[in-house]
């Protein structure tokens, strides 16, 4: 069955949609929707994912497509046929794009086409039982196959994104620890002319004091 539903925007991972009343009969549906997002992040940052993929989940799969900078992605149980998820989504997108095609990138708040719910759940209602006349004649529609469609585990899908952020935090904190040895290297130099130059600064300031002490009782 369809579990989740989610609609996000690719350049940014701003979340433009889903379904409101998804995850209800999903134990730990957070930790999924937290999931989603951190996949959203992860194409965020420019990764070359492929159009359409299956992820991985606990007893659950992620689909998604993306398509116009925008990602359509639902979750299902590992048993639901790929092939309808993917239809699915295929009917999610041409009505998103339909309604809101030239409205998404210039989007600037979360969840600006909330009101397209009201189109997941009905079609979501389309796909839930798999036996019926409709879906079953999907499911054998030749023209439409998702054999190629790529199946990954989400620990390697997110822990390209983590790697990603080890290599930033390391490169910030090189740059920081950079600054801090070019600050100690100054005071290093620094200490080091006082130490060569102090002594000479010593006797010229005896002698000056000697030639005035002299010049005074003379």
């Amino acid at each position: 069955m369809v579990k989740l539903t989610m609609i996000a925007r690719v350049t940014d991972g701003l979340p433009l949609a889903e379904g409101l009343d998804d995850g209800r009969d999903v134990p730990d549906a957070d930790f999924y929707k937290q999931q989603v997002k951190a996949l959203f992040k992860n194409l965020s940052r420019g990764q070359n994912e492929p159009s359409r993929m299956s992820i991985e989940t606990g007893p659950y799969i992620f689909h998604h497509i993306i398509e116009g900078r925008v990602c359509y992605l639902t979750m299902c149980d590992r048993a639901y046929p790929k092939k309808l998820a993917f239809q699915y989504l295929e009917d999610l997108k041409n009505e998103f794009e339909r309604v809101y095609g030239n409205q998404t990138e210039t989007a600037a708040r979360p969840y600006a086409f909330i009101k397209f719910d009201t189109f997941i759940q009905k079609t979501k209602k389309l796909y839930q039982d798999t036996r019926t006349q409709r879906n079953v004649a999907k499911l054998n529609d030749e023209l439409y196959e998702v054999h190629q469609i790529m199946t990954r585990n989400v620990q390697e899908v997110l822990g390209v994104g983590e790697k990603l952020d080890q290599v930033s935090q390391m490169s910030s904190r090189l740059t920081s620890e950079s600054r801090i040895y070019a600050d100690k290297a100054k005071d290093l130099n620094r200490q080091a002319l006082i130490r060569k130059w102090a002594p000479v600064a010593v006797v010229l300031g005896v002698v000056f004091l000697l030639f005035w002490v002299r010049k005074k009782l003379w």
